[in-house]
């Protein structure tokens, strides 16, 4: 008897309760948990699965792993971010072992923001780039391309704060407001580079999914406690293999 995709769902779910295969994610608590009387149902529908002879196959993918992938791609672009932070690091230091003024200190810092934003802007918008010249991301070309114009504004802003954090304006009011709109701006444009990255990596897990007969994949990040290799599959490396020629 065919299954509905919502059944197989529930069934590897179960199964992976029932097996011990965990994949742990840190998720708020649950309201109420699972009865027994559903938990049995569960286990119950899980050995109907099994002795039906349906099979299901189950793998996941290292979130996190894959997507450093793109992180590593886009290394240089972000170079110049890690220098201004260390920059600022050492700023700190040097105040805090007394070797820097008060009034010193405030001002460099205040500098040094303004450089690491327009660091962190040039480095998202590099990668909008790249992801706009590859033929990996043509299906995503038209927002891409949108967002990487509306960006322009705040690739200007960043350059006109730092400029003014040069001439010594950074205390003032208007570079307050202008450096705080730019980090709201920011924060937009990274979170759109990243789920961009996402989808790719999403895309890829099911490509290969498709390729290997593999029913559900599930993510999983940074550390899986246990798994048996005779159940589930580890595809990480197989999603890194994908995407890694996509920037």
């Amino acid at each position: 008897m065919m299954r509905s995709p919502l059944l197989i769902a529930i069934a590897a779910l179960a199964l992976f309760l029932a097996a011990g295969a965990l994949v742990v994610q840190f998720v708020g608590p649950s309201k109420g948990g699972v009865s027994q009387t559903d938990f049995a149902a569960l286990q119950s529908q899980v050995g109907s699965l099994k002795t039906s002879g349906a099979g299901l196959k189950v793998a996941f993918v290292n979130v996190d792993s894959a997507f450093f992938v793109f992180m590593n791609a886009v290394a240089a672009l972000r170079q110049g971010v890690a220098d201004k932070t260390q920059q600022i690091t050492d700023l700190n230091n040097a105040y805090q072992a007394g070797t820097a003024s008060k009034d010193a200190y405030q001002r460099q810092l205040l500098q040094l923001n303004a450089e690491l934003l327009g660091a962190r802007v040039s480095a998202d918008v590099g990668t909008l780039d790249r992801m706009i010249a590859s033929e990996a991301f043509a299906d995503m070309h038209t927002n891409l391309q949108k967002e990487r114009d509306s960006s322009q504004t705040l690739v200007d802003t960043a350059k006109s704060l730092v400029a003014m954090a040069a001439e010594g304006a950074a205390d003032t009011p208007d570079f307050q407001n202008r450096f705080t709109q730019a980090q709201s701006a920011f924060t937009q444009l990274d979170q759109f580079v990243a789920q961009a990255a996402t989808t790719k990596v999403q895309q890829a897990a099911k490509k290969i999914a498709v390729a290997q007969g593999i029913d559900l994949v599930v993510p999983a990040k940074n550390v899986v406690l246990y798994y048996n290799p005779a159940v589930v599959m580890d595809i990480t490396e197989l999603v890194k293999s994908e995407i890694a020629g996509y920037l």
